[in-house]
């Protein structure tokens, strides 16, 4: 390590710059500025030097967050420099790490999501509850938070309807409601209003009549999952995304999906495009004769 750099790790064990990043980041991330220097001095080491080791670094697979933190370093590292005036400019300044890739989604297949839901009746008050809650998640593409939300009142039965609520400002949608989501409700109904003695409140209660919290849901669907033979790892957000994939892959209506969601922009929505393709492409990767391994041509 130079006497630069040295310098700048002692400052940071005084907790009087990058307090917040730990030690040992400090020093690996410097470690990684010596080997740009490559027996050079840091000083010396230009924006064009630092962009193209960056994108040196990307294309070996070093992660975007990794690269966002090295970055981030070494504009404190040279911004130590200037500010002792030995350097004239910050060289690391104004340059970014690219964009992480966005992770796909994870969605239920539609025989996995028919497996989940259309098991046998339901025999008590509490597995009636958990096959509407199940029900109205995936038909209407609820947030867990939007699910919990729910009152009696928000349900439209003649309308086949939901008005949705999202955050402490009201902000609310209509969305529609399948004719399961209905049914699972109207045997629920009676029984909630058995545990409340109220029609009024919200929809989704527990024993004592209390609103169920995000947690409990959560519980509730790795439990039902299980219990259809799905992985554990079925959550709320799992079944809002399985709905919005099946819609997309039924109707190709990106704008109508991007309404359902409460999405504010588009971009949010482009994401099941993505699980969309997938899934065409491995039908055709199944499929068709020129994308078969070892098919011969004449």
């Amino acid at each position: 390590m130079n006497a630069d750099a040295a310098s700048f790790v002692r400052e940071a064990e005084r907790g009087q710059t990058c307090a917040a990043a730990s030690l040992t980041a400090i020093k690996q991330d410097l470690a990684a500025l010596d080997r740009l220097a490559d027996g050079r001095s840091p000083r010396e080491l230009k924006p064009t030097d630092i962009r193209a080791f960056v994108v040196a670094e990307n294309r070996r697979g070093l992660a975007a967050s990794s690269l966002r933190r090295m970055l981030s370093t070494w504009r404190k590292f040279f911004q130590h420099l200037a500010d002792q005036g030995l350097i004239a400019s910050n060289p690391a300044r104004g340059i970014r790490a690219p964009r992480a890739t966005r992770p796909l989604v994870k969605a239920l297949s539609p025989d996995e999501a028919k497996r989940l839901l259309d098991r046998s009746s339901p025999s008590s008050d509490l597995a009636r509850r958990d096959m509407a809650m199940l029900e109205t998640a995936y038909s209407s593409a609820l947030r867990v938070s939007e699910l919990v939300g729910l009152d009696c009142a928000d349900i439209d039965m003649r309308d086949k309807t939901l008005t949705v609520r999202r955050g402490k400002g009201s902000k609310q949608r209509v969305v529609p409601l399948g004719d399961k989501a209905l049914e699972a409700l109207n045997a629920w109904l009676p029984i909630r209003q058995r545990i409340c003695k109220s029609a009024a409140g919200a929809l989704f209660v527990n024993q004592r009549g209390g609103r169920l919290t995000a947690r409990s849901v959560q519980l509730r669907i790795k439990a039902c999952a299980q219990q259809a033979g799905l992985p554990s790892d079925i959550t709320p957000h799992v079944l809002r995304h399985s709905c919005a994939s099946h819609l997309l892959q039924s109707s190709g209506d990106l704008r109508g999906v991007q309404e359902m969601l409460g999405h504010a922009s588009i971009s949010s929505t482009q994401v099941y495009t993505h699980l969309d393709f997938q899934a065409l492409a491995k039908v055709y990767d199944q499929a068709h004769p020129r994308a078969k391994r070892g098919t011969q041509q004449d």
